[in-house]
C-alpha cells in the first residue's frame, strides 16, 4: 500500500484524534510505553441526538467489478439520523476496530499508537427528530478513503433533521469491516483506473438508492438479522434526495446525478469531473467547492466545462487556505497524524493547507446544510452571498 497515496487521497485514517486543539502524542518516560493519541470528533451543533446504524448490502445482480472471484458486489454502509431515547444505546466507533486495525497498519502508524474514538451516533437508537419523513443524503468518500471520513458532516446533517447514509466501496476502499470480522482491502494497493472506479461507483450508489426504496417500502434492506431502529421506515422521504462527495466522490455525484433522476441536488467538496457528465451537463442544483491555485477549477479543465454545462442552480465556492484534505474529518486527524510518519510541517500544509481546523470544520457544518436546506427543504440564506461569518469563502455564479 502506497502510504501517500492514501494520505492524499484522503486515507489519514490514522491519528487517534482528540476534541478541541490538536495536540501531539505525550513522550514516554524511560521504562513507559508512550501515551496514544486518542480522537473524538467535536459534538454536532444540531437540536437532536444522534442515531445510527450499519447495514450490508449485496448486490446478487452483480459480479464484484474490483475482484472477479466474488460473485456478488458487496457494500457497507452507515445510516445516521436524529434519535431519541439514546441514554442506554452505546455509540458507534468512529471506524470498526478490524477495518481500523487494518487501515493503521497500511498507512504505516506504530502499533498501539493511536485510539479512535467514538461517534455521537447511538447504535440502534429509535428515530426522533421533528415528525414526518426526513430528507435523505448520500455520502461517498474519496479514493482510497473510508466512509468513516465523512462522519462530520453525516452527524451535524442528521442532528438538523436529516437521513444521512455513507458509503463505503468496497475494493477502492483501502479497508471495510463486514459483519464477522471479515476485512477487505484494496488489492492493487489504491486506485489507478479512476474511470472504473466512477463506474462502479455509480452502480453502488444506485444500488443504495434501490435498497433505501426496499426499506421504505417494509422490506429488509440488506442481510443479517441486526435489528431496523423503530421509525426508520417511516423516516425516509425518497422524493427529497441529496449526495455530496469529497474528491472522487464529488465526482460520483455529478456521474451519478446524470445516470439517476432520483438525486435532487448534489455537492462537491474539492472534487473533479469527467466522464458523459461533463458535456451532457445537469439541470438541477449543484454546489462546486475547490480550493485556491492547482486544485481549483482554473487549473482543471474538466470541471471547467462541467461548470459551463450546468443549466439548473449553480454556486462555485472557493475556500482560501484549504487544500485538497480541509474537507472531511482528515483535516482534524492529519495534524496528529504528521509526528508520527515524520511529516514536514511543509508537506502536512500540502495537504490540509493553512486554514485552522475549526474553520474547516465550520465550512464543512455550515455549507453543505446550508445547499440542502435550500433545495431539499426551500429555506436558508447562507447561499445568497458572502457572509461575514465566513470571510475566507468567495462565491462565484
Amino acid at each position: 500500500m502506497n502510504r501517500r497515496t492514501l494520505l492524499s487521497s484522503g486515507a489519514a485514517l490514522a491519528a487517534a484524534m482528540i476534541p478541541g486543539p490538536l495536540a501531539p502524542a505525550a513522550v514516554a518516560r524511560p521504562g513507559q510505553e508512550e501515551e496514544p493519541v486518542r480522537f473524538r470528533l467535536p459534538a454536532p451543533n444540531g437540536p437532536y441526538p444522534l442515531g445510527t446504524i450499519a447495514l450490508h448490502l449485496v448486490d446478487t445482480a452483480r459480479p464484484d467489478p474490483w475482484v472477479p472471484s466474488r460473485p456478488c458486489r458487496e457494500l457497507m454502509i452507515s445510516v445516521w439520523y436524529p434519535a431519541r431515547d439514546c441514554a442506554a444505546r452505546p455509540t458507534a466507533p468512529w471506524m470498526p476496530p478490524a477495518a481500523a486495525d487494518r487501515y493503521l497498519s497500511l498507512v504505516g502508524v506504530p502499533p498501539g499508537r493511536v485510539r479512535l474514538g467514538g461517534t455521537h451516533g447511538h447504535e440502534g437508537a429509535p428515530v426522533g427528530g421533528p415528525p414526518g419523513p426526513l430528507p435523505v443524503v448520500l455520502y461517498s468518500p474519496g479514493a482510497d478513503a473510508s466512509r468513516s471520513f465523512g462522519t462530520g458532516v453525516a452527524e451535524d446533517l442528521a442532528s438538523h433533521g436529516y437521513v444521512v447514509v455513507t458509503v463505503d466501496h468496497t475494493y477502492d476502499a483501502a479497508a471495510v469491516a463486514f459483519p464477522g470480522g471479515r476485512v477487505e482491502t484494496n488489492p492493487l494497493g489504491g486506485v489507478s483506473d479512476y474511470a472504473k472506479a466512477l463506474e462502479v461507483r455509480t452502480a453502488d450508489i444506485r444500488f443504495v438508492l434501490d435498497r433505501l426504496a426496499v426499506l421504505r417500502s417494509g422490506g429488509r434492506p440488506g442481510v443479517g438479522r441486526t435489528p431496523l431502529p423503530a421509525g426508520l421506515r417511516g423516516a425516509l422521504d425518497l422524493r427529497r434526495v441529496g449526495m455530496l462527495g469529497h474528491s472522487l466522490g464529488g465526482a460520483t455525484t455529478a456521474a451519478t446525478m446524470l445516470a439517476d433522476g432520483r438525486i435532487t441536488a448534489g455537492a462537491s467538496l474539492d472534487g473533479g469531473a469527467a466522464g458523459p457528465v461533463v458535456d451532457a451537463g445537469l439541470d438541477r442544483p449543484f454546489l462546486v467547492v475547490d480550493t485556491p491555485g492547482k486544485g481549483g477549477m482554473e487549473n482543471n479543465p474538466a470541471l471547467r466545462a462541467f461548470w459551463s454545462h450546468l443549466r439548473g442552480w449553480r454556486l462555485h465556492l472557493t475556500v482560501r487556505g484549504a487544500a485538497h484534505l480541509s474537507f472531511g474529518d482528515d483535516v482534524l486527524i492529519l495534524p496528529l497524524l504528521a509526528p508520527l510518519l515524520g511529516m514536514s510541517p511543509a508537506a502536512l500544509e500540502e495537504e490540509v493547507g493553512t486554514i485552522p481546523g475549526n474553520r474547516a470544520q465550520a465550512f464543512q457544518r455550515a455549507y453543505p446544510r446550508a445547499f440542502f436546506d435550500l433545495h431539499l427543504r426551500d429555506r436558508g440564506r447562507l447561499l445568497d452571498g458572502p457572509s461575514p461569518d465566513f470571510p475566507e469563502v468567495d462565491y462565484a455564479r
